[in-house]
């Protein structure tokens, strides 16, 4: 996904897998969690596609982290 708003994507694809990692989670885990396929987390976590506000919501629920977290850049 080489679009505009990748650097954004790929921010947040890091910020999910920062999150997922430090819960000891994996992809699978995760994926599960959100009701979403382990392809389609993997392809989140690496900006390979986008998804819509809902699939991250539920990806913060899964993670037990605020959405705001996932959009929080670091420089």
């Amino acid at each position: 996904m080489k679009n505009k708003h990748y650097d954004t994507w790929l921010a947040i694809g890091l910020n999910i897998l920062h999150y997922r990692k430090e819960q000891g989670m994996t992809q699978i885990q995760l994926a599960e969690k959100s009701e979403i396929s382990r392809t389609f987390m993997q392809k989140i976590e690496t900006a390979a596609c986008s998804c819509t506000l809902d699939t991250l919501m539920d990806i913060a629920d899964a993670l037990n982290v605020p959405l705001h977290k996932l959009f929080e850049f670091r420089s």
